[in-house]
């Protein structure tokens, strides 16, 4: 499919969510605001995962900064929104920035350790810091206020919130994927010696990579937080990390698709297991096995790889 096509089937993506905005109950405005938060997530993560091959067990302490950040603006300085999102993301950046200027400099089963490790350190601290983290309670009360004038206290009015910054989520990505930069970060995941002999920093590239993923994760931590109206220390914990991991196996890993069909399964399936067992992460441990086992590649990957394959020519094995 050509660069138009592609750019005709997000905004049709997008329409469709601001229409779904305006017709939809509150009970399907807060399943589309949390596939938009997971999405959010989940693309930074796979510019990390798919495009340079880094496998980070830490982006739930980073998805939990922007939360915290978000949260003690919001609860001790002012209730603006804006200025809390900012914050969030200011302080995961600075997060992101220290953690990552210290696991780049390993490759993979090291830098996945690592990061894992830096997680449950942020992690032990929030659940320490009661004083100003809440510890095991976490932050309550936090409050949308308004936008510019708009209010946003409903769900209805923070729903197009969380669309804006979907889709600037899906444009920045799309053109950072489609950059010099992206095609530099797949040559690191093809062949980092090569890439290095080209002259090109590798580690400067890589935390580059890291810094950026953060500052999604961030982002998706301060509207998530904002959803919930509280925050809590196991945002942070490395089990939290597997769902952007899960849902870029699922979507499929190497395609700029992949993160958005992921979390719409994801949250989905979840949601209706739940519904009939408590054992939800069992039966969704099948269902991903039965996925990643029947579609190589993810929905999107086997998906992608039957298109191009296209349909066999007709008379083909007959003779002539």
């Amino acid at each position: 499919m050509n660069s138009k096509g592609t750019h005709a089937i997000y905004l049709a993506i997008i329409l469709g969510l601001a229409v779904l905005g305006l017709v939809a109950d509150r009970f399907v405005l807060y399943m589309g605001m949390r596939v938009m938060l997971l999405a959010i997530f989940a693309m930074g993560y796979n510019l990390l995962l798919g495009r340079t091959g880094l496998l980070s067990f830490g982006h739930g302490a980073l998805y939990a900064t922007g939360a915290y950040g978000m949260a003690l603006v919001n609860l001790h300085l002012t209730p603006d929104p804006l200025l809390g999102i900012l914050a969030g993301v200011a302080l995961a950046t600075a997060c992101s920035l220290i953690v990552g200027f210290f696991c780049v400099r390993h490759t993979e089963i090291y830098f996945a350790m690592l990061t894992l490790a830096f997680g449950m350190m942020i992690f032990s601290l929030i659940w320490n810091l009661r004083e100003l983290t809440g510890g095991d309670d976490g932050l309550v009360g936090i409050s949308r206020g308004s936008v510019l004038g708009l209010p946003i206290a409903k769900d209805g009015q923070f729903y197009f919130l969380v669309l804006f910054f979907f889709a600037l989520t899906l444009w920045l990505i799309h053109r950072l994927r489609g950059s010099a930069f992206g095609l530099i970060l797949a040559g690191i995941r093809e062949n980092n010696q090569r890439t290095s002999f080209a002259g090109i920093p590798v580690k400067s590239y890589r935390l580059a990579a890291f810094v950026i993923s953060g500052v999604f994760a961030g982002l998706a931590g301060s509207l998530g937080a904002m959803l919930e109206s509280n925050t809590d220390p196991f945002s942070a914990h490395w089990s939290h990390s597997a769902e952007p991991i899960l849902v870029s196996l699922i979507g499929g890993l190497q395609t700029f698709s992949g993160p958005l069909v992921g979390s719409v399964i994801f949250v989905v399936l979840r949601e209706i297991i739940q519904r009939f067992t408590q054992n939800w992460m069992l039966w969704f441990g099948v269902i991903l096995l039965a996925i990643i086992m029947g579609m190589r590649g993810g929905v999107m990957g086997g998906l992608e790889k039957r298109l191009k394959r296209g349909p066999a020519p007709a008379g083909k094995g007959e003779g002539s």
